[in-house]
């Protein structure tokens, strides 16, 4: 039997070790920026072509290469930061030129002019496939310039597997940021397909964030800074009402190196704790100073990734950092455990006497008149005192509230059919709102249940599907167009979704850097409200992108529709009661949210007969008297 065991090629080995190094552009863009860093320099530009597979160009003014230098960067196992294994664990830069290169030669073709400001010329270097095309002298300026065409020209599996110029404009929107963020004293530029996506001047670390999300973040963060034996903390956190539902804003920087830490980050979601909603991410910028010594970068091949050897006194550092902060700020409020908190009166209030209730009454109410009774509750909803009924059926109101979470808790979830029957025919004392959320419709012989967001997000969801198929958008045009700025990656994915948004009647378009000008909308949306509603459809397509791969155009329909539809806790006056309800079985699946949640409820009087007879037997604690009273 033959032997099988083989040698591979160097130009073989070169591209398998490229692939664990270089997995898409933004490998290469984090290489290149890191290098062009740790080469001193001030200024850096990034310049891409087609999300950098046709071209990523990396200019900098750092102090650049000798000839030999030039042509040793590209060789594998090259670096200029290691000369033995004690130096893995010391390490303070992120490598100058070398290691990636190779990797980045091997799977493209490469062009290097570089020159030192001692040096009368500099070198121009070609590689293709890791092979010298060729080696000559160069006239420019100081500093480094790495051209990289064709990226994975040679390994075409590879480059089928990259995903769209939008997502991959992303990443490498990404790691710029993650340099950027770091390393504000840096001038860095950002240009993708000839228009600039950043411009950043140098700076101090609070300007640079601001710089990179927007000035409004000025005023949204919270210094944090913290020096230890241990470790050194500095940085910024943001205020816990800007906290997001999606991740994103979160940056850990140890020794000028980004990375990713799942136990710091549940340090610091510790010192927000009872502050932001447990569904919601906090905005932090922080950098951690700690002695090489007792880290170890190595265990990830990205290096996004690193032990520490006393984590648990990094986590205890940081959580008391950022909850110091907060409570500096006076973001956090002082908590007194000592107090008894039941009967605490307010300091303003301490020297006032009791004011004892007022009753209101109405001259010449009768309640078998009609017309005095429409009067009398159009007076109280404008007085604010109660939504639809005199003061004299307060109770009742009240009462019928707690049956209705009564009934809510003991029934069975799940859609019940609900008889057939027109609410046109209805009268509008017929709708009745409880809790601010549940419509309760009496229609012979049962009571109609219905949560009105849920019945309004079917009504706007089915009328978006029904525009989509006839591409007949309806939009309500502004007076004014409107500009909206947005984050650089907001902007990218914005500009990835306009095409959808005007099939459903969003009249918006891009207006310069990170900024679109909108001149219509759906007839829903309250001028104003935009950016709020624009950014959520952000946060919904970022948190669920491939859920939107199947059908982008379906899943931003079952979005807006939840987005623009009636809250929970939003009044309503009979005559819009009247309008949903009747809207809603008008639609096609009136029982069913475009999630598939129930949307109506019938309580007949079997199930309600069968719910006090449960509560005799006592299968249903009665917790409150007001039931039994009822």
């Amino acid at each position: 039997m033959s032997d099988i065991i083989q040698l591979l090629s160097d130009a073989v080995a070169s591209q398998i070790a490229a692939g664990e190094v270089i997995q898409r552009p933004a490998s290469a863009v984090k290489e290149l920026l890191e290098n062009a860093i740790d080469a001193g320099s001030s200024k850096i530009r990034l310049v891409l072509k087609d999300a950098g597979k046709t071209l990523i160009q990396v200019t900098d003014d750092g102090i650049g290469m000798s000839e030999l230098d030039a042509r040793l960067c590209f060789e594998r196992h090259a670096t200029s930061k290691i000369r033995s294994v004690d130096d893995l664990f010391t390490l303070h830069t992120m490598g100058f030129r070398g290691e990636a290169l190779a990797s980045i030669a091997a799977i493209a073709q490469v062009e290097m002019r570089t020159k030192r400001s001692q040096d009368e010329t500099g070198t121009q270097v070609n590689i293709e496939g890791s092979e010298v095309i060729s080696q000559q002298p160069y006239a420019g300026n100081t500093g480094t310039t790495f051209i990289i065409k064709n990226l994975f020209y040679n390994v075409p599996a590879r480059r089928n597997f990259l995903k769209s110029n939008a997502v991959e404009t992303r990443h490498i929107i990404e790691e710029f940021t993650r340099v950027a963020l770091v390393n504000p004293e840096v001038a860095m530029s950002l240009v993708h397909n000839d228009a600039t996506v950043f411009d950043l001047r140098s700076g101090n670390f609070r300007q640079r964030i601001a710089s990179v999300f927007g000035n409004i973040y000025n005023e949204r963060l919270v210094p944090v800074e913290e020096d230890t034996t241990i470790v050194k903390i500095q940085g910024y956190v943001g205020k816990p009402e800007f906290s997001k539902k999606v991740r994103g804003e979160q940056y850990f920087f140890v020794n000028n190196r980004f990375i990713k830490d799942a136990y710091l980050h549940h340090a610091v979601n510790a010192a927000f704790e009872n502050m932001i909603p447990r569904d919601c991410f906090p905005t932090y910028f922080l950098k951690i100073d700690i002695d090489p010594a007792s880290i170890d970068v190595n265990i990830h091949p990205t290096k996004t990734e690193i032990k520490f050897d006393d984590e648990k006194s990094v986590y205890a550092i940081i959580r008391a950092a950022v909850k110091r902060a907060l409570g500096k700020f006076s973001i956090a409020p002082a908590i007194d455990f000592e107090q008894e908190r039941s009967f605490d009166i307010p300091l303003e209030k301490m020297n006032e006497r009791p004011v004892p209730p007022s009753i209101q009454l109405t001259p010449g109410y009768n309640p078998f008149n009609s017309t005095s009774k429409t009067e009398t509750q159009q007076n109280f909803n404008a007085s604010g005192k109660t939504n639809f009924y005199p003061a004299e059926n307060r109770s009742t109101v009240n009462r019928w509230s707690k049956l209705n979470h009564d009934i809510e808790q003991a029934l069975p979830q799940g859609v019940i059919t609900v008889p057939s029957f027109e609410p046109d025919t209805l009268h509008e004392s017929a709708f009745v709102q409880v809790y601010r959320q549940y419509i309760f419709i009496s229609a012979q012989p049962s009571v109609l249940l219905i949560d009105q967001q849920r019945a309004h997000e079917r009504i706007l969801f089915e009328k978006y599907s029904r525009s989509l198929e006839n591409n007949a958008p309806v939009t309500q045009q502004q007076l004014f167009p409107q500009p909206l700025e947005f984050t650089a990656d907001e902007a990218v994915i914005l500009t990835e979704l306009v095409p959808q948004l005007r099939s459903f009647g969003f009249d918006i378009a891009p207006f310069g850097q990170h900024t679109f000008v909108i001149h219509g909308s759906p007839e829903e949306v309250i001028v104003g409200t935009e950016k709020k509603l624009l950014s959520g459809l952000i946060d919904q397509f970022m948190h669920h992108r491939d859920v939107l791969k199947s059908d982008a155009r379906q899943q931003m329909a079952v979005n807006l529709s939840k987005q623009l539809s009636v809250k929970s806790g939003q009044v309503l006056s009979n005559k819009e009661m009247k309008e949903l309800i009747t809207n809603l079985f008008q639609c096609e699946h009136p029982y069913l949210t475009p999630a598939g949640k129930p949307v109506a409820v019938m309580l007949s009087p079997e199930k309600l007969a069968r719910l006090f007879t449960d509560m005799e037997s006592g299968r249903i604690q009665q917790t409150n008297s007001s039931v039994q009273q009822f």
